[in-house]
């Protein structure tokens, strides 16, 4: 039986590899016809052209590998389904169920790779493609002005940046204000201060030539300090700097340590939510479009590859509808933040169990 799992998950990886490569070709291919006018219209030499596109290598494949799996599964069992191999297999002894183990295997293993793939390795790579779109073409920007900076630090403090220094980690005309828990609109301190510095050795920011104003009993009471050492700050010059991040250019970490910041200030998270679960539940999409497609092509057809192809279009094509429906009702909070990244691969598991349990064993 060794011979003959080696025989199929052969076929398997050299279909699933030669589609990847041929899917990522157009992919490239369409995404520089669509940008050609802002690559001449900002001069972009081809190195830098090539540059960019090597670090959008990493977002197609991670795209890619699902439809490609899916692609592979159903052309080797539709190929053996064909050629009559599958039924000669079945009249041995083997059912569908042992043969589709090596393949099953196999794309867990894919799954478990991509999902350290997609947490860790595209989010480095499109960190610097959004670089580039950034500084070089202009594309892909959220503004985020470095003056007049409002950052809600928790949900009882909220501080004020003049103008904020990316290089020194620095901020000028600084002011925290601390609100009353039990009534918000009452503010019982008040720091301002003319420069604010932070301090790597300590992860806490110092204020620098400022006051320090007491508000109790309708009474104020105000105090001038050269520096004071603010340890109850939560932010940090990367939460400044994550303002212009996208969620596809975090890592897990990153993303988390994000979200539970933002949650501490009191700030909507389902959106952040969703995307942090998603990067985990989309890779074993190869894993589940596997189970779906060998199935569904052990049953011999005579309509031939081209239709082959044609099914795992749609089904990816559906697949991909169904994500971006549900994670819609995510983003508005319908939908709990870990239902919403995993509800396609629940449909689309019960489907290939469906089909499993339909076809001749």
């Amino acid at each position: 039986m060794k011979q003959l799992d080696r025989y199929i998950l052969r076929q398997f990886i050299i279909t699933a590899f030669f589609a990847l490569a041929a899917f990522t070709v157009i992919f490239l291919a369409v995404d520089m016809m669509e940008n050609l006018d802002d690559f001449i219209d900002h001069n972009a030499p081809v190195n830098m052209i090539v540059t960019y596109y090597l670090y959008f290598m990493p977002e197609i494949i991670k795209l890619i590998i699902p439809v490609a799996m899916l692609m592979s599964a159903l052309f080797t069992t539709g190929r053996l389904s064909t050629f009559n191999e599958l039924t000669a297999l079945k009249s041995s002894g083997v059912s569908l169920y042992r043969l589709m183990a090596p393949l099953l295997i196999f794309s867990l293993l894919v799954s478990a790779a991509s999902v350290y793939f997609n947490g860790w390795i595209v989010p480095s790579a499109n960190k610097k493609k959004f670089a580039i779109s950034r500084t070089y073409f202009k594309k892909g920007i959220e503004y985020f002005s470095k003056t007049n900076i409002f950052v809600q630090d928790s949900p009882t403090r909220i501080i004020s940046l003049g103008e904020y220094n990316d290089a020194t980690s620095s901020a000028t005309l600084v002011s925290v204000q601390e609100f009353d828990p039990l009534d918000p609109t009452i503010l019982i301190s008040r720091y301002d201060a003319r420069e604010m510095l932070w301090d790597q050795f300590s992860d806490s920011w110092t204020l620098n030539d400022g006051t320090t104003r007491i508000f109790t009993n309708g009474k104020e009471f105000i105090k001038r300090f050269d520096s004071f050492h603010f340890s109850g700050l939560h932010f940090s010059p990367d939460d400044v700097k994550k303002k212009q991040q996208h969620p596809d250019e975090m890592d897990y970490t990153s993303l988390k340590k994000f979200i539970d910041n933002q949650k501490r200030a009191g700030q909507d998270i389902a959106r952040w939510q969703v995307d942090y679960y998603g990067k985990i539940a989309f890779p074993f999409a190869s894993f589940i479009v596997v189970l779906f497609g060998v199935p569904f092509s052990s049953v011999k057809r005579r309509s031939g590859l081209g239709v082959e192809f044609g099914i795992a279009v749609a089904i990816c094509f559906f697949y991909m509808i169904f994500l971006k429906v549900s994670q819609a009702f995510g983003y508005n909070g319908d939908l709990h933040p870990v239902l919403t990244a995993w509800l396609a691969n629940i449909i689309f598991l019960l489907g290939g169990l469906w089909n499993m349990v339909r076809v001749q064993k």
